[in-house]
């Protein structure tokens, strides 16, 4: 899939330490993990098949209520998310939506929404070698 909306990095490490680093990472940045979402235990729970697909929610009420209350609409993105899947190629990746982009476009100043950059860029280092 080919979207512009959507950052997509390949892992240097498996999905499970993947997982394992990015709950790391986003904990030690002192944000909250607010759930895991298991797609792939969801599916074999009905009797399906997918692979490894978990999505973390994260973040942190002091950096995310200024932005709601500048734009309440964007508690739809807030907290933020990011996808970790095995890919049809073996490979583990990481997803997210850039989340300054879409808060500029919601109506969030440039000062605010760039403030969140840095708790997305600490996944990208967590799954570099």
């Amino acid at each position: 899939m080919s979207n512009t909306d959507i950052h997509e990095s390949l892992s240097a490490y498996t999905f499970e330490a993947t997982l394992e680093r990015l709950t790391a990472a986003i904990t030690q940045a002192g944000l909250t993990l607010f759930s895991r979402i298991d797609h792939h235990a969801g599916a074999h729970d009905v009797g399906l098949s997918m692979p490894p697909t978990t999505v973390l929610t994260y973040g942190n009420p002091k950096g995310g209520t200024p932005i709601m209350l500048a734009s309440p609409l964007t508690a739809l993105d807030l907290p933020l998310r990011v996808l970790v899947r095995v890919r049809g190629d073996g490979q583990t990746a990481i997803a997210f939506h850039p989340i300054d982009a879409t808060l500029r476009q919601a109506g969030v100043p440039s000062t605010l929404a760039d403030k969140l950059n840095p708790a997305q860029q600490l996944l990208l280092k967590a799954v570099s070698p």
